[in-house]
């Protein structure tokens, strides 16, 4: 019986509890059934992609006095089983007048934005997009500091297929905020010469 217990996987309520009690400064995801992932903070660049996403849609996100949208930072959602901690992630106000006080969110986002580093981008790719999608994110971003690369994908049949892809220093409106246009240039860091 003792190869039963072993065998057994851990429930998401159990694996929650150990990502509850990760020291600060890591953040934990259940992307695969009965595994935590742990990651630390993210580098400069990194850092600096994500701060410009969410200044370049501020015109949408309600919480900055926008309209249309609710922008979180690093939103902690449940996804059945699963759960994802987007860089960024959006869920429109003419679905979700309010967004509730849980954590994690339980309200599948319409639109999440991955910004890659070196120890992420891996699992980002193969396992939070096709998760997204499965679960009914309708767009998600990956935005790649590095190759100064976004790419748009938009779920059709329940898996992410590739829309767009913007880079370098282009101004450009992306899917599914039409009405903003991002300057690609703000969300690098200066290239050395």
């Amino acid at each position: 019986m003792a190869g039963d217990a072993a065998a057994r996987r851990q429930s998401f309520d159990e694996l929650y509890g150990e990502i509850a009690r990760l020291a600060p400064g890591l953040t934990g995801e259940i992307l695969e059934p009965g595994t935590v992932r742990v990651m630390s903070r993210p580098g400069k660049g990194h850092r600096r992609a994500h701060r410009a996403v969410l200044g370049a849609l501020r015109g949408a996100d309600r919480n900055e006095s926008g309209a249309g949208w609710w922008i979180e930072l690093e939103p902690e959602v449940r996804l059945g089983d699963r759960l994802a901690v987007p860089d960024l992630a959006g869920w429109r106000v003419e679905r979700v007048p309010e967004l509730p006080d849980e954590n994690p969110l339980t309200i599948v986002p319409d639109w999440c934005c991955e910004v890659l580093s070196p120890t992420t981008a891996r699992d980002d790719r193969r396992l939070k997009l096709p998760l997204y999608a499965a679960s009914g994110v309708a767009h998600t971003w990956l935005v790649d500091p590095d190759a100064r690369l976004v790419e748009v994908f938009e779920t059709r049949d329940g898996k992410p297929t590739l829309v767009v892809t913007a880079a370098d220093d282009e101004r450009v409106a992306l899917p599914p905020f039409p009405d903003l246009t991002i300057a690609l240039a703000t969300l690098w860091l200066p290239t050395k010469t």
